[in-house]
């Protein structure tokens, strides 16, 4: 019987809330994203649990072993139990009842099956006991194991009680699926053959997947499949996956993190800032990395990172390595100070003219490497 190990696990605040529910004769398993990843080994910050109690029930468990209890959403079965600062989701066991493919009606279950069987993805419904024994119902673990992202049962059944499984669909696939394997051919069938149900969804939601998906650290393959499935087109309609791996090679080759903004900008696509719900220091960002500027003046301006950032873009979209010598301009650049203040040009230029002529004087630094000097720029 397999079973994981984790800090988050064997931790006194996991035990203590488990302990509330055994003890009290009820069932609690850890669910989700937390098990998925400790079986991967990688780390998990979400803490969800689920049990048989009922949320009024959970609530009174708490309150008479002197924790904080917080109706997070009863009405759904969730109540949030907060325990040395650390927040733990504890959901009664749910089966849909009714779906309109953006929210469910749900009713209470007493089997692990019923409430595994509701979830989206096999990886996503496997259980763990306060002991770390993993329950799977649903067969989940060979799936995870062979880094396969498979929805649970009917791909289209799934898809249609939330139209924004597609979508978790290729992302899933950019961090847990095996690009060499490919991706789940009856799940890209349905993402394809549902693509239309992508418009019952609000911009804030599909921006917040889609942000996600690019911060993966190569959502190439899955952006790929977007493409051919149709479901980028819907939404990112002009965008060019073609460019992601580039972008995504120079980035590795310089080590710099992935950044969602970034990739929009080489992937580019039509009223990104509407369609995705950009805020907006994401707006201002992608404004900077597609301004008519040169590199060189977008770092004196805003900081090296940005430069960076555009001339990665830039490389991307040209197909062209890194280039070196741009990459030392942005770092002499970013700390270049300009030489001439307005009281160097006074009392012989003022009012208006004087704004222009620093204006004036400071394209001219700016076009000559930032070499001129106060004397240079006065002349």
């Amino acid at each position: 019987m397999q079973r994981i190990t984790a800090d988050w696990l064997t931790s006194d605040a996991s035990q203590t809330v488990c302990a509330m529910l055994t003890g009290a004769g009820f069932q609690a398993y850890f669910v989700g994203g937390c098990v998925r990843n400790a079986l991967l080994g990688v780390p998990g910050n979400d803490l969800d649990i689920a049990t048989d109690a009922l949320p009024e029930k959970v609530m009174a468990l708490a309150g008479d072993a002197g924790l904080r209890a917080i109706p997070t959403g009863v009405e759904h079965g969730t109540v949030t139990i907060v325990v040395d600062d650390v927040p733990y989701e504890i959901t009664t066991y749910r089966r849909d009842v009714e779906t309109d493919g953006r929210r469910a009606v749900v009713a209470f279950a007493a089997d692990i099956a019923d409430d595994a069987r509701r979830r989206d993805f096999t990886m996503n419904a496997l259980y763990a006991a306060p002991d770390g024994t993993i329950a799977d119902p649903l067969g989940g673990l060979p799936d995870l194991t062979s880094r396969r992202v498979r929805f649970i049962e009917d791909p289209a059944q799934r898809i249609r009680e939330d139209y924004l499984r597609i979508l978790r669909f290729f992302r899933f696939f950019a961090y847990y699926g095996d690009p060499n394997g490919g991706i789940d051919p009856d799940g890209l069938a349905a993402c394809a053959a549902h693509v239309a149900g992508l418009e019952t969804l609000s911009a804030e939601r599909v921006g917040q997947e889609m942000r996600k998906l690019l911060a993966a650290p190569d959502p190439s393959p899955a952006m790929a499949a977007m493409a051919a499935s149709g479901v980028l087109l819907r939404v990112m309609p002009g965008a060019l996956p073609d460019r992601l791996p580039v972008l995504v090679h120079l980035e590795q080759s310089l080590g710099v993190a992935p950044d969602p903004i970034r990739r929009l900008a080489v992937l580019g696509g039509e009223d990104l800032r509407d369609r995705l719900r950009l805020s907006n220091a994401g707006t201002q960002q992608l404004a900077h990395l597609r301004a008519a500027v040169s590199v060189a003046e977008l770092a004196y301006r805003h900081g090296a990172a940005i430069a960076v950032d555009r001339h990665l873009v830039d490389c991307a979209t040209m197909g062209q390595p890194v280039d070196a010598a741009t990459l030392a301009q942005i770092e002499r650049a970013a700390q270049a100070v300009f030489p001439l203040k307005a009281a160097d040009l006074m009392p012989a230029i003022s009012g208006p003219a004087l704004g222009q002529a620093l204006k004036t004087a400071e394209a001219r630094w700016i076009a000559s490497g930032f070499t001129l000097d106060k004397a240079d720029l006065i002349d």
